[in-house]
C-alpha cells in the first residue's frame, strides 16, 4: 500500500503560496515558480539584513561630513580631533545630532577642535 502525502504537500504549499502573497505574476500563483520566489526572497533577506548596517554606517557618515564642513572642517579631522579629545559618541548619534540638532552638533565640534 503506497502513502499519499495529500494533506502534508497541500499544508506545505498552501505555506509557501501565503508568504508569496504579492510577489509577480505567476510567482503568488504557481507552487513551483513561488517556491523559487520565496527561496530567493530569503537569500535576499539574509543578506540584506546585513548590507542594512553597512548602508546606514555610510549614511550616517555622509550626514556627518556635511554638517563638519559646514562648520568649517571634515569628516576625517572631527574624528581625529573627537578621538583625540577623548569624546566617545558613535557615528549614529552624531550623524542624528547633526540633522536635529546643529547648534548641539557645532559645540562637540567646538570641544573636539579646541
Amino acid at each position: 500500500m503506497r502513502v499519499k502525502a495529500g494533506t502534508v504537500t497541500r499544508r506545505r504549499h498552501k505555506k509557501i503560496l501565503k508568504q508569496t502573497k504579492g510577489f509577480y505574476g505567476s510567482r503568488h500563483k504557481l507552487f513551483r515558480r513561488a517556491n523559487e520566489a520565496w527561496m530567493k526572497s530569503m537569500v535576499y533577506a539574509y543578506r540584506d539584513r546585513r548590507n542594512k548596517k553597512r548602508d546606514l554606517r555610510r549614511l550616517w557618515i555622509i550626514r556627518i561630513n556635511a554638517a563638519a564642513r559646514i562648520n568649517g572642517t571634515t569628516y576625517s579631522r572631527l574624528m581625529n580631533h573627537l578621538k583625540g579629545a577623548n569624546i566617545t559618541i558613535d557615528r549614529k548619534m552624531l550623524a542624528n545630532l547633526a540633522v536635529n540638532d546643529p547648534a548641539a552638533f557645532s559645540k562637540i565640534v567646538e570641544a573636539a577642535i579646541s
